[in-house]
């Protein structure tokens, strides 16, 4: 029999503006609408399916945000301002951002759209019409194709197509902000009716051995260089897995039985945070597991099942993705046919099964749950459905959550030592080595040292915010864009490092006002 395990990330860094509540990134909000609800609503079809959902922290106190009217969306903002009253200004952010979406996927299946884009693309005059369109389809075109089709008043204006009105425009906006407060609410239910199993990241999504010291960065790659000024905060990686784990259990009244660590980046110094804080499993990358055993080739005898790392403070379980299963959901089979798709899966699923024979084998799929639907027909609803039926009807397969494949099946391998690294190459070259990477590491640093020095006087000073700030500068977003010429997710960085100075009473230092690649 193969256990068949799904579990999707999501994931959103944090974008808002603490001094400010502005969010100059919309995503928490389109992917809100798009990919977040439909995810789990559609398993009531398929009632044999169950599957883990990650939810980071740093996601959900979003959310939270938008059903609490707690930011000022800078997308949104210029969303609802009638057309008639845009600035030249409020008209060039609009051409320049309001066709953030998949051309091919998405754009092009409506014709309005898909005119506007072309008119754009060719520096064409919009006139105040055009405008108001564009304002209403950007943000239609976000929401999930379940719901402008399940939702009669979005199926009016999808059908309606052109010269759309303020009223339009508002209600469009009106069901975005419904659909976000149906989310968490769905994840409860569903959490509570046993049909999903839910897991959480640490609070920020850090990469917790680089929190540790970045040197061990060193311990997965050795060639890697390391940033001048080192950084080595222990108790930041523990308190980001705490706040984590009371975070979740304020809002689904139970503490995580298990935990996909950013990035699926690990290390043998972080086993003992994740057993004092409960954690019972973590999922990494095939490519840790094999590392951890010093095996040089894959082997799926030792893949497919899952492995304990004991301890003096415990024990913890790990189980392994398949890597290949998952990166062709994640990353191939977008461009196929559904059909053909569903069967080229089927047929690893056969072929393993074949393999194995009578014994009792644990596949896991874990990939990101939010970004890889756009790329796929109808935001993947064709493929998706195809898929869990065709699962929901195979004998030699049970889709089941991992907690629940643990309860019946102890691991039977032991993992001496946890090898460092992450599901990128197994080691942390996203994050840091590079000329602009370790100059963020460096910048960092130099903050968290000034929030050491205070936490010991801290008067006159809102330490909790100035933590929380910290917090969030640790994120491995702000990294992983480094060396890529991601000039917002630079902005971002650097505003979340400013704020921290001002919250802390202190100058901006001059090297936080530029772009970091600036000479």
């Amino acid at each position: 029999m193969i256990h068949l395990s799904f579990i999707f990330h999501m994931h959103q860094p944090y974008y808002k503006n603490l001094l400010t509540e502005e969010s100059l990134a919309p995503w928490v909000r389109l992917h809100g609408v798009k990919d977040y609800l439909d995810m789990v609503e559609i398993l009531t079809k398929y009632p044999k399916i169950q599957q883990t959902f990650n939810l980071v922290p740093s996601l959900i106190e979003q959310l939270e945000d938008y059903v609490e009217a707690r930011v000022k969306d800078t997308y949104l903002g210029l969303s609802f301002k009638p057309a008639q009253n845009l600035t030249e200004e409020d008209k060039e952010f609009l051409r320049s951002r309001f066709f953030s979406i998949n051309k091919e996927r998405v754009i092009s299946l409506f014709p309005r759209y898909y005119e506007l884009y072309l008119k754009n693309a060719s520096g064409q005059q919009f006139n105040e019409q055009d405008f108001r369109d564009l304002q209403v389809w950007f943000n239609l075109s976000w929401i999930d194709p379940s719901y402008r089709q399940d939702i009669p008043e979005l199926k009016a204006i999808v059908r309606k197509a052109r010269f759309f009105s303020e009223e339009d425009k508002l209600l469009v906006l009106q069901k975005q902000l419904e659909i976000i407060r149906r989310i968490l609410p769905g994840y409860k239910r569903f959490l509570e009716e046993q049909k999903i199993e839910l897991t959480v990241s640490p609070f920020y999504h850090p990469i917790l051995p680089l929190l540790y010291n970045t040197k061990i960065a060193r311990e997965a790659n050795l060639k890697t260089p390391l940033p001048q000024e080192g950084f080595s905060y222990p108790e930041d990686a523990l308190a980001q897995i705490n706040l984590a784990n009371e975070f979740f259990r304020s809002r689904f009244g139970r503490l995580p039985e298990g935990m996909w660590p950013s990035e699926q980046a690990v290390s043998e110094h972080i086993v003992p945070f994740l057993i004092q804080a409960g954690i019972r499993w973590i999922v990494v990358d095939e490519g840790i597991l094999f590392k951890s055993l010093k095996l040089k080739r894959r082997d799926t005898r030792i893949l497919y099942q899952p492995h304990l790392i004991s301890c003096k403070d415990g024990e913890l379980i790990l189980v392994a993705r398949d890597r290949n299963l998952s990166d062709l959901l994640g990353f191939v089979y977008h461009s196929w046919d559904p059909r053909d798709a569903v069967n080229d899966f089927l047929g690893h699923l056969k072929r393993i099964n074949q393999a194995f024979k009578d014994k009792d084998v644990f596949v896991v799929i874990a990939m990101d749950g939010e970004n890889a639907w756009e790329y796929y027909i109808d935001d993947g609803h064709p493929f998706l459905n195809l898929l869990y039926e065709s699962l929901s009807e195979l004998d030699f397969v049970k889709v089941t959550g991992v907690s629940e494949f643990l309860k019946t099946h102890r691991p039977k391998r032991q993992i001496k030592r946890l090898a460092a690294g992450s599901w990128i190459f197994s080691e942390f070259g996203k994050w840091i080595g590079d000329f602009y990477k370790n100059k963020a590491w460096d910048y960092l640093s130099r903050a968290r040292n000034e929030l050491k020095k205070i936490q010991r006087n801290p008067a006159g000073i809102n330490i909790a915010l100035a933590i929380k700030q910290m917090f969030i500068c640790e994120g491995s977003d702000w990294f992983w864009w480094y060396g890529e010429n991601q000039m917002d997710f630079d902005a971002l960085f650097r505003m979340h490092l400013s704020n921290f100075y001002q919250i802390i009473g202190q100058d901006v230092p001059a090297y936080l006002k530029r772009p970091l690649y600036s000479p």
